[in-house]
């Protein structure tokens, strides 16, 4: 009911546009449709956007801006209120090569009058412009981030650069903030967002802020940065693992390490990176005291390309991979591992850690303590953490070996008496009947104790459809071979 009136308003207000436009002077006419064009960046040329060439007008103003400096460092207001007036032309213009050398030339002239606090205030008012071009920011960016950072040849990209004094050193940290402050959230300065972060945590590190740093990387995201190199992602997760690890945040650091694909640290040219990592997981390990996982780190530095070619480093991983072997819980893949490095050429060179490997896979009875156990024991992995640390390693050596003497038991005995048992493996009643009962929970070995006859039987007892079940299925068995057996003698009398 009411669209009507609305209708008939449009259309009358449409008819007194269009009367005026053509009452309009010829001169005022044309100025409209100036400014119709300005305003829709119509295609001129094959270009998007109507364009202003101020390349002249810029090297002249660029010019004057530093004769003015040169004469005068008071003169620095001047020279960037000249750059400003010509910069906001360039910008509004489209012309963006203008406009970079004039960004990068406001900042130099700041530079150049040691005016800390003018530079600060140019490089935020330069990238927070509105409508300000992408190259312009990322220009103003990388042209202060050697002004932070060391980028001489050699340099690895995020070092900060030295400085002498307290005063440069704020106004150094200053610069980076505002330069990671001007990064953010934008996709084309990613890589420069990762270096200026790594020189700030470097900085926070060196004034003994550990956990300021470790703040600092870990709201960087490097895993998503499509602008970073492989290289470059690794490099910077393995600085957070170990910035995480030296303020013990270990829950976080394992979070941190499960974010570097493993696969990539076996490609060529990764040995460096594979090492480190597996170094920080090795500390992260040990604190979680988890024998089997070191083993596994320890074998991988073992198996790394560089580590091969010299002798006194493949002979340490090596044995540290068979000491924290020794030290695992009964598994498969500890088998598996075991017997993989039982067939390795280098373990040969390694008399104590053959002897160790022999004593674990043969099935027989391990005598307490072992021959060469104090050389074992003197190994620097085994007291890493300290006395309490190496109190704990030697309490689960003992462990392993009494457990794999009630496994060899399980294997020769159905049942045997507690006291003749505890004798065998030198141990007390109850130790004995305490470790059994954790095998057992664990499930590793099938065992039941009477205690009042003093028997361990290791054999489940079969009841009666157990037994009928598996002599059917023998006879099966056997019935099965006589029929194979039959046809094949038939077939032979056949071919006679």
């Amino acid at each position: 009911c009411h669209s009507t009136p609305n209708r008939t308003t449009d259309i009358s207000t449409l008819s007194l546009i269009t009367q005026q436009t053509r009452t309009t002077p010829q001169g005022n006419t044309n100025r409209i449709q100036k400014h119709s064009i300005m305003a829709s960046g119509r295609a001129t040329g094959g270009q998007l956007e109507e364009r202003i060439d101020l390349s002249e007008e810029t090297t002249s103003q660029i010019s004057e801006a530093f004769g003015l400096v040169q004469t005068s460092k008071s003169n620095l207001p001047s020279a960037l209120s000249l750059l400003a007036s010509i910069e906001k032309r360039a910008r509004v213009g489209n012309d963006t090569p203008s406009l970079v050398k004039i960004c990068e030339a406001t900042l130099q002239l700041c530079k150049d009058c040691n005016d800390d606090e003018s530079l600060l205030t140019s490089i935020k008012n330069l990238t927070t412009r509105r409508s300000q071009k992408t190259m312009a920011i990322s220009a103003c960016v990388n042209k202060c981030i050697p002004w932070v950072i060391d980028m001489s040849d050699g340099s690895k990209g995020y070092v900060p650069l030295q400085v002498v004094n307290e005063e440069q050193k704020v106004i150094r940290e200053k610069l980076v903030v505002a330069l990671r402050d001007i990064t953010e959230g934008k996709m084309f300065l990613e890589a420069e967002r990762a270096r200026l972060t790594r020189a700030l945590a470097m900085i926070k590190e060196q004034d003994g802020d550990v956990s300021g740093a470790a703040e600092i990387l870990q709201g960087v995201h490097a895993e998503t940065y499509g602008s970073l190199s492989k290289r470059e992602k690794v490099e910077f997760i393995l600085e957070q693992m170990r910035l995480t690890l030296a303020k013990n945040d270990y829950v976080r650091a394992a979070i941190v390490g499960n974010k570097i694909n493993r696969k990539a640290l076996l490609e060529e040219g990764m040995e460096d990176y594979k090492i480190r990592f597996f170094t920080l997981m090795i500390q992260y390990h040990s604190h979680e005291k988890d024998s089997f996982e070191l083993a596994k780190d320890y074998h991988s530095i073992y198996l790394t390309s560089t580590v091969q070619q010299n002798e006194d480093q493949w002979k340490e991983a090596l044995q540290y991979t068979v000491l924290f072997l020794s030290l695992s819980p009964y598994s498969m893949e500890q088998q598996d591992l075991l017997h993989r490095i039982n067939t390795d050429s280098n373990i040969d060179k390694l008399k104590t850690c053959k002897e160790t490997i022999k004593l674990f896979l043969t099935k027989e009875i391990i005598a307490y303590p072992l021959p060469h156990q104090d050389e074992l024991e003197g190994l620097n992995a085994f007291s890493m953490g300290g006395q309490e640390s190496n109190q704990h390693w030697k309490d689960i050596f003992r462990k392993r070996v009494i457990q794999h003497n009630i496994r060899v038991a399980s294997i020769y005995y159905q049942r045997i008496r507690g006291t003749r048992l505890a004798q065998l493996l030198g141990l007390s009643g109850k130790e004995l009947e305490k470790e059994i009962s954790s095998m057992v929970s664990n499930g590793e070995v099938y065992a039941k104790i009477d205690r009042p006859s003093d028997i361990v039987r290791f054999k489940q007892e079969k009841g009666a459809e157990a037994v009928l079940s598996d002599w059917a299925s023998d006879i099966k068995t056997l019935l099965n071979l006589l029929d194979t057996t039959s046809h094949l003698i038939q077939k032979e009398k056949m071919t006679q």
